[in-house]
């Protein structure tokens, strides 16, 4: 394998169509696109300053790197991807991707991030910016931490453990996602969900969990959350006392006590609902 050690690249496409590299304590400045097309690729203690590094690549590993606010839309098109104890600032980054492990990653500017991308496992990533996550597929995250609006809207078939997330709309119009152990504050979680499941998690959100086909709560905690569960399919297991429960389409809600519980005979069949309040 060809090393390349304490480069300083720029201008455009740089080092287009490289193969079987490393490259360790390089910067790449300013000029778009300098690994366009390359496979087989290791980064090391290197650093991305300028737009578009690495698309259309196969089979990257990036250790201690950093992305630069202007290495905008950094990773698109790109398989097999694994970046390890990176600091990236760059927005819109991995955009259709395929077989991606982040390890010890911060996005401190997130916004868009992630987008229709498959096959994504994340452990130990910090990241804020609106719309991260959409339309993603098989996803697998663990101490995961978030401040952004709208996110994972779209998403099919995730796991989440450990995560914490102040998230206004997290998890709209999603399809089998796994929630354990982790904290969530948001209005409006959860709209048009289908097979969303919570367990172990404490929960806060204005009118969180409506229009949900099959939500499942198992030993949550919900705070300061009011208008839940509204036209949703529910069970759910609460181990504290919910403010207020608006006509749910159907199920069990199961709690110590509900402050206020509507059931608006018009718009749904009270009888299809079950309420067990402990108290």
């Amino acid at each position: 394998m060809k090393e390349i050690n304490n480069g300083y690249f720029t201008g455009e496409r740089s080092l287009f169509n490289s193969e079987d590299i490393k490259i360790n304590n390089t910067i790449f400045g300013e000029g778009e696109s300098p690994l366009k097309e390359s496979d087989n690729i290791e980064l090391n203690n290197s650093s991305f300053q300028w737009k578009y590094p690495l698309w259309y690549c196969k089979d990257v590993v990036a250790n201690n790197c950093s992305w630069a606010e202007m290495a905008r839309a950094g990773v698109w098109y790109t398989d097999n991807l694994l970046i390890k104890d990176t600091l990236i600032e760059a927005p819109k980054n991995f955009r259709r991707c395929k077989n991606i492990t982040l390890s010890n990653v911060v996005m401190p500017n997130a916004a868009e991030t992630l987008w229709n991308c498959d096959d994504v496992t994340m452990q130990k990533v910090s990241a804020k910016g609106d719309y991260f996550a959409m339309n993603c597929k098989n996803m697998k995250l663990d101490h995961f931490e978030l401040v952004g609006n709208y996110s994972f809207d779209g998403v099919c078939n995730m796991e989440i453990h450990n995560a914490r997330m102040l998230s206004k709309d997290a998890f709209w119009n999603t399809d089998h996602v796994t929630v354990y152990d982790s904290f969530i504050s948001g209005e409006y979680l959860g709209w048009n969900a289908k097979n969303l499941t919570l367990v172990n998690c404490t929960i806060e959100s204005l009118q969180g969990m409506c229009y949900i086909d099959n939500l499942v709560m198992k030993n949550c905690k919900l705070i300061n959350t009011t208008l839940a569960f509204e036209f949703s399919t529910v069970d759910a297991e609460i181990t504290n006392n919910i403010d207020s429960v608006m006509n749910p389409s159907g199920g069990t809600i199961t709690a110590d006590h509900i402050g206020e519980l509507i059931l608006e005979k018009d718009k749904v069949d009270p009888q299809k609902t079950k309420i067990i309040c402990r108290g």
